[in-house]
């Protein structure tokens, strides 16, 4: 179980559900049967896409990270495909029956990003696109049927996805100085564009959201600074770790940006746990 959990990148997992929760709260159904049930279709694609990644990379991986599941002999390249293909499979059924046609509608091509990526985009430059078109339409998977109202978080959480995969090329062998700036850059007007998005919500909401979108902009902002100013391995490596988890605080501003402050609440909660598993098991 260890080695599976190291396979799927499992406390990355846990900076899924929100996408999902926030989506379903800019569509104005937060507390709905499909907004609890549709993260955990969420979750099976990610997971899904953290296997097929490894299972592209096992060769590449024998040279650059040999101490990884399929290059160790820990886990053969068949289980980690079959594990992919079952929670492919969990993912796209779990969203059937949840959200119905209109997730269904989003959950295929969703599955079809993850796996296109994995298998053919990824070290082309349609890579980080790629991506972030997978984060955006896994927003869009929460918000079902109503997927227009969820645009800005669709977007804010591609965009920062999309710097996220560019820097984290760097991880083994570091990245450039303009690169690296350019996700920082990326970072200060994704906060600036949640913090500011107008809305017709009460006060609180309008404070909290601020808040969130100011602790995303700090948190992230400063470890891709780091990387920016000292872009080795190691450094982007560490700012790579810190935007998967920075996901966590944006989504719960995009959630309280819709007035949906319990599930803002309840996306913050997975912050702390992904923090303390991401030193058990690594997130990137």
């Amino acid at each position: 179980m260890r080695d599976l959990a190291e396979l799927v990148r499992l406390p990355a997992g846990l900076t899924v559900p929100g996408d999902t929760m926030a989506g379903a709260a800019a569509a104005g159904r937060p507390r709905r049967r499909r907004a609890w049930a549709l993260p955990v279709a969420s979750v099976s694609l990610y997971w899904a896409g953290m296997a097929l990644n490894d299972y592209a990379d096992r060769e590449l991986d024998r040279v650059e990270r040999p101490e990884r599941p399929l290059p160790s002999g820990r886990v053969s390249a068949r289980q980690a495909l079959a594990l992919a293909t079952g929670l492919t499979a969990t993912g796209v059924t779990v969203a059937a029956v949840a959200g119905g046609r209109p997730a269904l509608r989003v959950a295929l091509p969703l599955a079809t990003v993850v796996w296109s990526y994995d298998l053919a985009l990824k070290d082309t430059r349609l890579g980080p696109p790629a991506m972030a078109a997978a984060r955006g339409l896994d927003v869009l998977l929460g918000a079902a049927s109503d997927t227009r109202r969820a645009t800005l978080p669709a977007v804010a959480l591609a965009a920062h996805t999309l710097g996220v995969t560019a820097l984290s090329r760097g991880e083994v062998h570091g990245a450039t100085r303009a690169s690296a700036g350019a996700v920082v850059a990326g970072t200060v007007a994704t906060a600036t564009a949640v913090a500011c998005a107008e809305d017709d919500r009460s006060p609180a909401p309008r404070v909290a959201r601020t808040l969130l979108a100011a602790v995303y902009a700090a948190t992230v902002g400063r470890a891709q600074a780091a990387a920016f100013s000292s872009p080795d391995g190691a450094t982007v490596r560490a700012a790579t770790g810190a935007g998967i988890r920075g996901m966590i605080p944006l989504q719960a501003a995009l959630a309280a940006r819709s007035g949906a402050l319990g599930a803002a609440a309840g996306i913050l909660v997975a912050g702390p746990v992904a923090r303390v598993a991401s030193k058990v098991v690594s997130p990137t």
